[in-house]
């Protein structure tokens, strides 16, 4: 028996260029107006077709159930929707940290959709595919949709945006940042106007942009806010979803890398460039 052949794909991380709360549902989930932009710093998932009909995660992470691994959930999730009969083995390599706000589990699961879309020959168009990612997370959609964009709802509403070129200097203070527990700590009183005013306008320059729930994260955590005081020194930080992650905009890949020598003898962090799609942006119509 021959071995499996396993191909790669990139799951690209992603940062919130700004990040407002503006409003709740009543189901509690809050509503958000966020910018999202893919880097070129990314997992690997690499796939192999079984006939066998089963899914394997051959590499599971330490602490995570691999029935409840989201790579596992998506491969599931397509191959009932579409009443395929394949498997797949998974491998993953995993860059991006887990609880830093970098979208990291949130990739696996799209690049799995995107990628498996086409090795089973499935088709599907990138609208159902969006609606499938949505089931396993809010920011899985944004992944198949593989443009930079504005995202509104509780972040699955999405329209293209165009960015300017940037790189970044990313942080990883260290430590996971639950993405609810964040919730709960987050003030009612300090949500957002609604409307997105000036959205491009506040695009423009780093100064204006903000994520409403950094405060609440520097509070709980320390290190987040040790790095963001660092970062301070040479522009306009910013946190990236409900962290831990923090990074740095800068004009140039020049501008960056003096930033990342001086502040990586102490942090540890890596240096990335804005996209403006996604690399597997062609496997769904």
């Amino acid at each position: 028996m021959s071995s499996p052949v396993f191909q790669d794909f990139p799951a690209p991380a992603k940062l919130n260029l700004l990040l407002h709360v503006v409003g709740k549902r009543p189901d509690g989930y809050h509503l958000l107006e966020t910018v999202f932009r893919f880097i070129d710093f990314n997992d690997t998932v690499s796939l192999a077709l079984r006939d066998d009909g089963r899914v394997v995660l051959e590499t599971p992470i330490a602490g995570v159930d691999p029935e409840q691994d989201l790579t596992v959930r998506a491969a599931r999730l397509l191959q009932a929707h579409a009443a395929c009969r394949q498997g797949v083995g998974i491998r993953l390599d995993k860059k991006i940290p887990m609880g830093g706000g970098l979208g990291g589990g949130s990739s696996d699961a799209a690049t799995v959709l995107l990628a498996l879309n086409r090795m089973w020959g499935l088709n599907l168009p990138r609208a159902v595919l969006q609606e499938l990612g949505l089931k396993l997370g809010a920011d899985v959609p944004v992944f198949i949709f593989g443009r930079s964009a504005l995202a509104t709802g509780v972040g699955e509403k999405l329209n293209e945006i165009k960015l300017k070129p940037a790189w970044y200097v990313v942080i990883h203070p260290q430590v996971q940042v639950p993405t609810g527990k964040v919730f709960q700590n987050f003030s009612q009183e300090v949500l957002t106007e609604v409307g997105g005013v000036g959205i491009m306008r506040i695009l423009e320059t780093t100064q204006q942009r903000r994520n409403d729930l950094q405060n609440v994260v520097s509070n709980m955590y320390p290190a987040v806010n040790e790095v963001l005081t660092e970062l301070r020194k040479y522009g306009s930080p910013l946190m990236t979803g409900s962290g831990s992650c923090v990074f740095l905009e800068c004009q140039s890949k020049d501008e960056a890398d003096k930033v990342y020598q001086a502040v990586s003898i102490k942090y540890k962090g890596f240096l990335a460039k804005g996209l403006d799609v996604h690399p597997l942006i062609d496997n769904a119509e």
